[in-house]
């Protein structure tokens, strides 16, 4: 993973609702890169930024027996230009949660107006032969009880 885009939790609730909160800051080099003159949060992290709030949350909800990866994105919806300086609440509710994955409905606002929305699918694995990953790097799972010290949480 290259970015972690929350900021921090304000609400887990196990098998229903995340809120976090994605402060967007001229420090972050993505900000620079689509539009040099003008700055702003690319609508592909924003969707990143709902995906890892709601993949956070399907993680939880599965109490960790399975990695959660991103498969689908279903649907999603811009409304409004995302700037450094704003603060992004983050909202994901569980739709449908099962052991091989979940849909979640996800909606980032900035002072009260929605900026995007999205139907997001993730699928979860068990690990081949109990071990610690898929052979792969292990930056590519995020879902996971580690992410949430980076994100001061406790489950």
């Amino acid at each position: 993973m290259r970015w972690i885009l929350i900021d921090r939790f304000i609400e887990l609730k196990k098998n229903e609702y995340a809120k976090a909160i994605k402060n967007v800051t001229m420090g972050e080099d993505h900000i620079h890169d689509q539009f040099p003159s003008y700055p702003i949060m690319p609508n592909s992290l924003i969707i990143e930024s709902m995906a890892q709030t709601g993949g956070i949350l399907a993680g939880y909800s599965l109490d960790y027996k399975r990695q959660i990866f991103l498969a689908k994105i279903q649907k999603a919806i811009f409304k409004k230009i995302v700037r450094p300086g704003d603060q992004m609440i983050l909202q994901a509710w569980l739709d449908d949660l099962r052991d091989e994955g979940c849909r979640i409905r996800a909606v980032a606002t900035v002072d009260g107006e929605q900026a995007a929305l999205a139907d997001i699918m993730f699928v979860g694995l068990t690990k081949p032969n109990g071990g610690n990953s898929y052979g792969g790097n292990e930056d590519e799972f995020i879902f996971g009880r580690e992410l949430l010290s980076v994100l001061n949480l406790k489950d």
